[in-house]
């Protein structure tokens, strides 16, 4: 059964999650610091602020799921958990990922299931003056979707972790070596591969084949010069 999407503090007591106090740094977020300090209220605003990011990382990493909000339940309890142990020498949202991708990863572990991409490609802002696409365009789009979503769970665990943390969340690569715990070199490194292995399978698919420019251009980080760029050197 999926859990309520809001999180209660005594829940969390019930659990024996008691709020542990810890030292904070001077440049700390102040919300991060009450809630370190066991500020009921201040925990609750940060389940309300990083929510969706939360749901949107685990949603790319397992798909569509209704185990999703279980998921973002526990990532939270985590963050409960441990957030005494945040010492503000990274960014919290990258703390955040970490976090997330390694419940999620724990999660697809228990469940014995290779983790897929979204059901959707990343969201690309289209012009007010543009048309609505067309049934039939729609389902074509849909079934290219599913063909790139396979070949990207095709993919080894840690290269398309960085995949999927720089082209379809935007993260650099020295954040994304934070949340991964590797040299950045290696991350580069893994986006290098997993970008050359996934162009290639792309380009022997039947089905996306014959649409690869424009699946590129709609892959962050996959428009002809910067594919060019990224084949050139790790």
């Amino acid at each position: 059964m999926v859990r309520s999407t809001t999180l209660e503090t005594p829940a969390l007591a019930a659990l024996g999650l008691a709020a542990r106090p810890a030292k904070t740094m001077a440049t700390q977020d102040p919300l991060i610091t009450r809630v370190q300090a066991g500020e009921a209220a201040a925990f609750q605003e940060l389940f309300r602020t990083h929510r969706d990011l939360v749901s949107r990382v685990v949603f790319r990493v397992i798909g569509a799921s209704p185990e999703i909000e279980d998921i973002v339940q526990d990532v939270f309890i985590h963050v409960f958990r441990s957030v005494h142990r945040f010492r503000g020498e990274s960014k919290f949202t990258t703390w955040l990922y970490r976090l997330t991708v390694n419940v999620t990863k724990m999660h697809l572990r228990r469940k014995k299931s290779r983790p897929r991409l979204v059901e959707a490609l990343p969201y690309t802002r289209e012009s007010p003056s543009q048309a609505p696409a067309r049934p039939d365009e729609l389902a074509e789009q849909q079934v290219r979707i599913t063909a790139l979503r396979e070949l990207v769970a095709g993919l080894s665990d840690k290269k398309r972790t960085v995949l999927i943390l720089h082209d379809f969340e935007g993260m650099p690569p020295a954040e994304i070596a934070k949340v991964v715990e590797a040299p950045v070199l290696t991350v580069r490194t893994r986006l290098f591969y997993a970008r050359k292995e996934l162009y290639a399978a792309i380009a022997q698919h039947p089905i996306l084949a014959a649409s690869i420019e424009h699946l590129m251009q709609q892959l962050p980080g996959g428009s002809k010069t910067q594919r060019d760029s990224a084949e050139s050197k790790p």
